[in-house]
């Protein structure tokens, strides 16, 4: 049988902690999502050497990068 804990139910439960306890898990959480978003940046920094290497990027102008994100 699988139990799946919503977001309120995750709260409800930490709150019942003692606070160091809440305190400990907060600094996991925050070195958990730290870690996560690392490996997203890593992921995307190897994807973007990836397509440099395949010679799917082109060197532009610092207006043409403008007008590409504005337009």
């Amino acid at each position: 049988m699988s139990h799946i804990m919503t977001f309120e139910n995750i709260l409800e439960e930490v709150s019942k902690l003692p606070l160091e306890d809440q305190d400990m898990f907060r600094e996991i959480l925050s070195k958990r999502i730290m870690e996560r978003r690392r490996n997203q940046l890593f992921d995307e920094i190897r994807e973007a050497r990836e397509e440099y290497n395949a010679g799917e990027c082109h060197p532009v102008s610092v207006d043409d990068l403008m007008n590409e994100i504005f337009t």
